[in-house]
């Protein structure tokens, strides 16, 4: 056993080690990318043939990722469907999606069946390491009894660890190679293996304990920001009422040095992380009988913007127009959740224009990022909706700025004379006169 220990190790500290990938997507792909660039050899694995022939043709599909970066990084990166492939890899990264049912309980379907297809195709002396956000005990609980159940011995022929990701899209300031890493491996050797791993692709790793602690540290970063943004959410719900602007307070109280980091109101929350990962942990407290009651408040809070945000569209509708939504025509500023990115997931747009259009709204939509919307589990009746062009304003009754890209036209909107509901402050940030935009 020691022999494969040292072997494993002394192959992934000299970049011997050949790393599968498995998920492409928004956390995959910059990942395997930035491993193929550090030197590694690299194995992509997902299921999408779409995304093997994008790869095929040298065209990115993720904006983290360049087609400059995806070119620097193929002499050293393969990728495939056939999850076979993977007894060429002494190390195996997941990186697949883990959503919520329908009743708001962790569906690990994804890691499960992948966890499975790796059991069937590696070789002793793997490490496997999971990547995909999850509640503490994921990885002892479930990754592990799989991969014994296929004859492997954890600690002795294979080798198990958590490093979750982080990811920010958009962000340009961090890239995955300059993101702090958080690593974690079950047992000492697992841990030694994961922390030399992330070594060799990252310019700095945080070790903690165990693999439940690096699980429950995601879990607790992506808490914050739901409750901290739930807060001010609720603190722009109070201040409206009493004639005060939330985003002036919020700009105040940002010039305190200390003691106070700002977050920001919206429309509800988007992306994979923030509006499923708390609950993750609301789940799995019940097995400890743990009162989770910030979270689950937070979620009734950020869960319920979007009705406020139509009743305020509503409301401008009749003051400013002097009817109701039913028959109107508005346009929806972005459809991605969050600035400058093209990543429509969880997108409070979404329910946005789901809402309106179950009030009789004819609805389009304009996102320089997002020419059409994709197939969504959760709004299916939205597929195959395409960006209209600022051109038409005139058509429309009003504008609702749901997403604050930096290369919208926003002087055209306020030009166009036509209410403006703004629920990112994009308007006043512009420093633009808008005589009928109402905050949101």
């Amino acid at each position: 056993m020691q022999d494969i220990i040292s072997n494993l190790i002394h192959a992934i500290k000299n970049k011997d080690a050949r790393i599968g990938v498995i998920g492409l997507g928004y956390v995959g792909l910059p990942l395997a990318v930035t491993a193929a660039r550090r030197g590694f050899k690299v194995l992509g694995v997902d299921i999408d043939p779409k995304k093997m022939s994008a790869l095929d043709a040298g065209a990115s599909y993720i904006e983290a990722v360049s087609n400059e970066d995806l070119a620097e990084a193929r002499p050293a990166m393969g990728w495939t469907t056939d999850f076979s492939e993977l007894a060429t890899c002494q190390a195996v990264i997941i990186c697949v999606p883990t959503p919520l049912t329908q009743h708001r309980e962790p569906d690990l379907t994804y890691v499960l069946d992948t966890t499975r297809k790796i059991a069937s195709s590696i070789k002793p002396g793997t490490l496997v390491v999971l990547e995909s956000t999850t509640y503490p005990g994921t990885t002892r609980d479930e990754i592990v009894p799989v991969l014994e159940a296929a004859g492997f011995r954890s600690q002795e022929d294979v080798f198990v660890g958590f490093s979750p990701e982080r990811e920010d899209p958009g962000n340009a300031n961090f890239r995955t190679a300059t993101i702090p890493k958080i690593v974690a491996g079950e047992g000492e050797a697992a841990g030694a293996m994961v922390k030399a791993l992330y070594e060799g692709i990252v310019d700095a790793v945080v070790e903690v304990p165990n693999t439940a602690t690096a699980e429950a540290v995601k879990i607790t970063e992506n808490i914050f920001r739901a409750v901290n943004i739930a807060l001010v959410n609720e603190l722009k719900l109070i201040y409206d009422r009493m004639g005060i602007d939330v985003w002036d307070v919020i700009d105040g109280a940002a010039t305190k040095p200390f003691g106070y980091m700002p977050f920001y109101p919206g429309p509800g929350l988007g992306g994979h992380c923030i509006p499923i990962d708390p609950f993750y942990l609301t789940w799995k407290a019940r097995e400890f009988e743990a009162p989770t009651r910030f979270i689950e408040l937070a979620g009734e809070i950020n869960t319920a913007m979007p009705r406020h945000v139509v009743d305020r569209v509503a409301q401008t509708m009749d003051q400013t127009c002097g009817r109701g939504l039913s028959g109107s025509r508005i346009l929806v500023i972005g459809a991605a959740y969050k600035k400058n990115i093209g990543d429509v997931r969880e997108s409070p747009s979404m329910r946005l224009m789901e809402l309106l259009i179950e009030r009789g709204v004819t609805v389009d939509y304009h996102d320089p990022h997002v020419a059409e919307i994709p197939q969504m589990r959760m709004y299916p009746s939205l597929k195959g909706k395409t960006s209209v062009n600022l051109e038409g304003l005139d058509g429309f009754d009003l504008v609702l700025i749901a997403t604050d890209h930096d290369d919208v036209d926003y002087s055209a909107i306020v030009a166009s004379g036509k209410p403006i509901v703004d629920t990112r402050n994009a308007i006043a940030r512009r420093q633009l006169d808008g005589t009928s935009v109402i905050k949101a």
